[in-house]
């Protein structure tokens, strides 16, 4: 007897595998040998679309019922002017589409040599993200590139798949393409994929799908724990945390990088601590920012919640609801991080 989900598993890590595989090249093709501009993302703007349509177009095969809630639709590629664009997209999505088979793929999921799709067939794929959440049914969630400014200077970004049943993460794939796959070893072997199943545990593999091991949030003294936190203020209340530590006695440098890498990285033992306040009021939490890492991190031993206590609710819609920000770590240490966060919380009111 098959375990829940094991077909949605192996589609999943299939679909990210090669969205992975197209980002990466995206990188050395574009990032790496064309000139750009301080402000250009045209980069971000091609491997986004292309992983997307790869992605979508094999759920699209597997799952056809179900549907997808995505950062992207294809209306501005459907404009005259965006020729070049198209043309770019079309190129990698096909590459990735039609790459040999490889562990755990089938050619019934649309994905090996002679799956080739139109133009038209691709821009369809994308569009199917357009789903607007909710409480009721099956729908998957994706973020193809988390971690734009990661992605343009070669650092962290991930590649972010998730399947909500009823408002609950069931499944979570997070690919990491530069992501060292040993945090002691930060020069050895680059790129990783995380992937849980609710109530089967966490697990790493190598990019390629092979190897997976379990993985979990291994205790910690409150005053050896670090922060994981995001590169970019703009994404989280960087002095909040540095407020934080200190009332924890943390003295270690916060770890910093971009995406949803953080949540693998705390899921395997590297750091303890992942929070991510609001910097601005009215700005609400998507859910493909978080759904597979919120998993990953449960089923990794750990607890995830809002700076109230309460879990994160992935049924509201394409957002979280009202930013009360985000708390994640070791059961043994959530409760002293959750009241440290509440106690710096109400110094700022």
């Amino acid at each position: 007897m098959s375990l829940q989900y094991a077909i949605e598993k192996q589609v999943a890590l299939s679909a990210v595998r090669r969205a992975c595989a197209l980002t990466s090249t995206v990188f050395n093709k574009l990032v790496k040998q064309e000139t750009l501009t301080k402000d250009d993302k045209s980069p971000v703007t091609v491997a986004d679309y292309s992983a997307q349509a790869v992605v979508n177009t094999i759920l699209g095969r597997a799952f056809p019922a179900d549907p997808i809630v995505g950062e992207e639709d294809a209306n501005d590629l459907r404009r005259g002017e965006a020729d070049k664009l198209r043309s770019r997209i079309v190129e990698l999505a096909n590459e990735a589409l039609t790459a040999e088979l490889s562990i755990g793929d089938t050619a019934e999921w649309g994905i090996g040599p002679g799956q080739e799709r139109t133009l038209e067939e691709l821009l369809d794929a994308i569009d199917r993200g357009n789903d607007q959440g909710g409480r009721i049914g099956r729908r998957w969630t994706l973020d193809p590139i988390d971690g734009t400014k990661g992605f343009l200077r070669g650092g962290q970004y991930a590649v972010c798949l998730a399947l909500i049943v009823d408002g609950d993460v069931k499944l979570g794939v997070i690919g990491c393409p530069n992501l060292p796959a040993k945090s002691a070893e930060p020069e050895g072997r680059r790129g990783c994929i995380f992937a849980a199943v609710k109530g089967q545990g966490a697990e790493q593999m190598t990019i390629s799908g092979t190897d997976p091991i379990p993985i979990v949030i291994p205790p910690v003294a409150p005053g050896m724990l670090n922060l994981l936190e995001s590169v970019e203020a703009a994404h989280a209340d960087l002095s909040f945390n540095r407020r934080v530590s200190e009332l924890l006695g943390i003295t270690r440098p916060p770890t910093q990088m971009d995406s949803q890498a953080k949540y693998g990285c705390l899921a395997r033992g590297d750091g303890g601590v992942y929070l991510r306040m609001p910097t601005q009021a009215g700005y609400r939490e998507k859910i493909w920012d978080h759904a597979s890492g919120s998993l990953l991190v449960r089923e990794a031993g750990g607890l995830i919640t809002n700076s109230l206590g309460q879990p994160l609710d992935f049924g509201l819609g394409r957002t979280l609801g009202v930013n009360y920000g985000i708390v994640a770590a070791g059961k043994d240490v959530h409760a002293s991080v959750l009241a440290a966060v509440q106690r710096v919380r109400a110094e700022d009111l």
